[in-house]
This record gives C-alpha cells, sequence and structure tokens, in this order.
C-alpha cells in the first residue's frame, strides 16, 4: 500500500499524539505543526497527501490557514477539524472548498475513514467496481444463450451502458476491453433478435413488440398534455450513454419522472427514423397518404423540412388539431440563442417541440475532421465532447428557465449511432444511397453474411423506388465499402460513428420524462 504524509497543525498537538502514533501504524507519515504559520511554513516546502486544520488556533485561524493553503496548492485535500456545530463556519469552510469536515472530539476510526474518502476513495471504488462486473459478467453472459425479449434486451443494453460508464469512472481500466468483447458479443446476438422479429413488430398485432417511433408520441407524449406547458426536446443521434453523461445537467434542475427507452425504426436515420416520429406513421403510408412530405434519405436539404407538418397531421389524426403547439430546429448557436429570447413567447403553448441538430452534426464532423476524430477518439471522449457541447450550449439556459416557470420537459432522440470498425464489401449501381450502414437499390452485390436483407420493402414499410428495389442492413459494428478504391475508403470511414443499421445502439435509445423540482 502508497504510504501517504499528513500535515497536522493543532495547538493542543501534544495531546494528539495517540492519534498520530495510530496513524503511524497503519502506515502513514504524520508531520505535527500546533499554529497555522508553522503549517503554511511546512506545506510551502514539503509535499503532502492530505492536510489536518484544526479551526480554532491563536493567531492564524483555521479558516486563514485554508484560504492561504487553498491558493498554494488548490488540490492538496484538507480536513477542518472543529469542537463548534454553528452553521456559518461550516459554510466558511466550504465555501472556501474545504474537503472534509470532522467535530471534536474525533475518534481514530474517523479519521481512517476521512483519509480514505479522500486518498483511497478512487482505488477502492475501482476494486469494488472490478470485483462487481466480474459477477455480473457471467449473469450477462448467460443471458445470451436464453431467448431474450425486447424488454430483456434493453435491460442488457442498460447494464451494459451502466458498467462501461462505472469502469471509466474508475482508475482500473483493465476491465475495459472485457467488457467492450461482451458488448460485441451483445451486438451479434441482438442483430439476430432483430432480425427475427422485425418485421412481425410490424406487422402482426397479436405479437408482443417494443414501442417504436412512429408509435412515440401518440403512446408517451400525447396522453401527459394536460393544458400546461409541456416541452418537447428531441436531440438528434443521441445515444443512451450520451442521455447518461448528460442526465446529472438536467437533474440540477427536475426530478424524473420516466426514464425508459425505446426502438428505432429502420433504417436508423433522420429521414425515416424522424419523420416516423413526428407523422405518427411509417414511410410507406408517410409516402402514400402525405406524399407532399416524403423526402428520399439523400436528399439532404430537404429530408426533414416537413416535421412541423408532419407534427400537425399526427396531431389532426389524434384529434389533437385545436392543440396550441411550436416547433423549433436549432442548428447554429444563435438559433439556439434566439430561441431563448423568446423564451416566455413558447409558454402561451400547451407543446413547444424544439429539434438540436449539434450531436448529429458532431458525429459528420467527427468522420470529415482529423481534429475532431482526435478529440473524440472513442465512446468516452465521444460522450464527453457531447457533455462539454450542451454544458456549454443555449439548452442549458431553456432547461433552466423551464424548470423556473416549472413546465413539464421530455427528452428524447431518434436514432444512435454506432463506431464502426469492420468493411463490409458491396456493390451497387450509381442510384445506390450513400449510407454505410445501410444501402437500398435494384442491383446490389454483397455477401449476405452479418447483413439483414429485405428485398420486400414493403414488409417493413419501407418505400420502393423500382420493382426490383432492395435494403440490406449492416449488423454489428460492420460498414459498406465498395471494392473501388477500398483501402483509402476504409482507412476514411473505420472508427467513425455511424447510423443507419442494426446495433444496440443505434436502435435501443432514451425517451426521459422530467418534471421541475
Amino acid at each position: 500500500m502508497q504510504r501517504y504524509s499528513i500535515l497536522w497543525a493543532d495547538d493542543e498537538i501534544e495531546l494528539l499524539k495517540p492519534y498520530i502514533l495510530f496513524l503511524s501504524q497503519k502506515g502513514y507519515d504524520v508531520t505535527p505543526v500546533n499554529s497555522g504559520a508553522d503549517a503554511l511554513e511546512k506545506f510551502a516546502t514539503h509535499s503532502f497527501d492530505v492536510v489536518f486544520l484544526d479551526e480554532n488556533m491563536p493567531g492564524m485561524s483555521g479558516l486563514e490557514t485554508l484560504s492561504q493553503m487553498k491558493t498554494m496548492r488548490p488540490h492538496v485535500p484538507i480536513v477542518m477539524i472543529t469542537k463548534s456545530e454553528e452553521e456559518s463556519i461550516m459554510e466558511e469552510a466550504i465555501g472556501s472548498k474545504i474537503d472534509d469536515y470532522l467535530i471534536k472530539p474525533v475518534n481514530p476510526s474517523q479519521i481512517i475513514l476521512s483519509i480514505k474518502k479522500l486518498l483511497d476513495q478512487k482505488r477502492i471504488i475501482s476494486e469494488k467496481i472490478t470485483q462487481s462486473y466480474q459477477q455480473d459478467f457471467r449473469n450477462i453472459m448467460m443471458a445470451f444463450s436464453e431467448e431474450l425479449d425486447h424488454q430483456a434486451w434493453t435491460e442488457v443494453y442498460k447494464k451494459l451502458i451502466y458498467w462501461e460508464l462505472e469502469i471509466e469512472n474508475s482508475n482500473n481500466q483493465s476491465m475495459s476491453e472485457v467488457l467492450q468483447m461482451q458488448k460485441s458479443e451483445a451486438n451479434t446476438n441482438f442483430a439476430k433478435f432483430v432480425m427475427k422479429h422485425y418485421e412481425d413488430w410490424l406487422n402482426d398485432p397479436e405479437v408482443e413488440k417494443p414501442l417504436m417511433s412512429h408509435q412515440l408520441l401518440r403512446k408517451k407524449l400525447f396522453p401527459k398534455l394536460n393544458g400546461e406547458t409541456t416541452f418537447f426536446l428531441l436531440i438528434d443521434n443521441l445515444r443512451y450513454d450520451q442521455w447518461k453523461a448528460l442526465e446529472p445537467l438536467f437533474t440540477q434542475y427536475f426530478n424524473i419522472e420516466q426514464e425508459t427507452a425505446y426502438y428505432s425504426i429502420l433504417p436508423t436515420t433522420t429521414a425515416f427514423a424522424r419523420n416516423a416520429i413526428f407523422a405518427g406513421v411509417l414511410p410507406t403510408e408517410i409516402e402514400k397518404i402525405i406524399p407532399q412530405f416524403w423526402k428520399d434519405d439523400e436528399d439532404e436539404g430537404a429530408k426533414n423540412n416537413n416535421e412541423k407538418e408532419l407534427l400537425q397531421y399526427q396531431l389532426k389524426r389524434n384529434r389533437l388539431e385545436g392543440l396550441r403547439f411550436s416547433y423549433h430546429k436549432v442548428i447554429h448557436h444563435h438559433q439556439g440563442k434566439g430561441l431563448v429570447e423568446s423564451f416566455n413567447n413558447l409558454l402561451h403553448n400547451q407543446l413547444n417541440v424544439i429539434v438540436y441538430n449539434f450531436v448529429d452534426m458532431l458525429s459528420h464532423a467527427r468522420t470529415d475532421t482529423e481534429m475532431i476524430r482526435e478529440l473524440a477518439p472513442d465512446e468516452a471522449a465521444y460522450r464527453s465532447i457531447t457533455r462539454s457541447w450542451f454544458a456549454h450550449s443555449p439548452v442549458v439556459e431553456m432547461v433552466r428557465r423551464i424548470a423556473e416557470k416549472k413546465c413539464r420537459l421530455v427528452i428524447t432522440t431518434d436514432h444512435g449511432t454506432i463506431r464502426t470498425t469492420k468493411p463490409y464489401r458491396i456493390i451497387g449501381d450509381k442510384n445506390t444511397n450513400t449510407n454505410l450502414r445501410y444501402k437500398q437499390g435494384k442491383s446490389l452485390d454483397y455477401d449476405p453474411k452479418y447483413v439483414f436483407v429485405c428485398k420486400k420493402p414493403e414488409a417493413l414499410h419501407l418505400p420502393r423506388y423500382n420493382v426490383s428495389t432492395s435494403y440490406v442492413f449492416a449488423t454489428e459494428d460492420y460498414f459498406f465499402a465498395y471494392p473501388n478504391n477500398f483501402n483509402h475508403y476504409v482507412k476514411y470511414y473505420k472508427d467513425t460513428f455511424q447510423h443507419g443499421g442494426i446495433s444496440l445502439e443505434e436502435m435501443i435509445i432514451p425517451y426521459v420524462a422530467l418534471i421541475p423540482k
């Protein structure tokens, strides 16, 4: 065990010799001083792992000493020890960034606990996390051998994300590689599950099925609209793990009323999944019933320009055409600021829909920009950069104002992304779409292994652009690459975040209802 060095300042330091001896026997080196001035002199010339300060010393008080020490070395933990239980002293110590606070008389166990909490907490937690994950690892692997339903798969995915975040926050990364292997195996099995059941989910009213994109508003949001103002915030491309990274920023102002997950339809892209959310029907129904609002996935400039009209259509279908609502899409920072500035106008509506496109833009920028790849090389960094964007974006102020006015807030997304690592050869004609996780065309040539093939698009409620159109969806962490210039293509797109196919990350996505504190 590492031998830690402690500075202990107390004007009655002679009375503390039994404690100092006790700490020495436990493996700690203690330097005793009997004044704040002496403590500062030692602190300036020696390195200490933790400092114990008596609050009530003659001359320079503990609080004065604390303030100077924090100026000199702000990261050294300091524990204040005092006889006083006055709230004002506690608040002043906390305001001066004290790391722990003990009330006299203290006993040896309290001191050891404080030291371990400040110096050994990460190691102890890390060891516990590793031990707990090793125990749960077997349970998760055993689950793969069973016939899991859609809800069980959601729970498996949530559990994998839980352990991924726990391991990431610990000092011990030894289990990270094991977890990634387990996530990969989970995605292999999940793809088989989706391929087996997906068509029935869309067509058989008798089968047990997950909540899906086209049912989301009708089943989750509309029943909660009761005349009070509700904000529906859809952050494009937000994975469940990214939501967990953002969650603490929301829970400063809100309590979570419900946190659940739903399944994105295929393809897991904006044009299909998000249009289905707002229209309340599947893509073929949009194309047939309201063709003026359906655009092909390749039409980047227009594929989601009709979301307000699609929402109006769904409201009318659900006899809510009289509902006062607004729709706003935020792509640029100035648009977010402008929306915040007009916040009071939104309070006249029963429903305010806000679509934020930043995370989708981030995933594309990471593909196209070398610097963004360096900033977000893996899932942990991708979560971190998402959180950093959110923390410094106008969304935070919007969320604060929503809570301040006691309005309800719903957070969700249209699909997630997966980090793709393995290329998959496919051949298509010039009319084949460019998405890396799904292809639709009339002359596709591919190895049917590791892909989900749909030769009858109408069975999956997908548009058929000509008589021989078929859809091919990538599974696991594969991405499609053409044989022409294959190596360059693979180098450019390998290890990028993509969507459109079948994976836990793309399909199982968050829906969170919040109520203000």
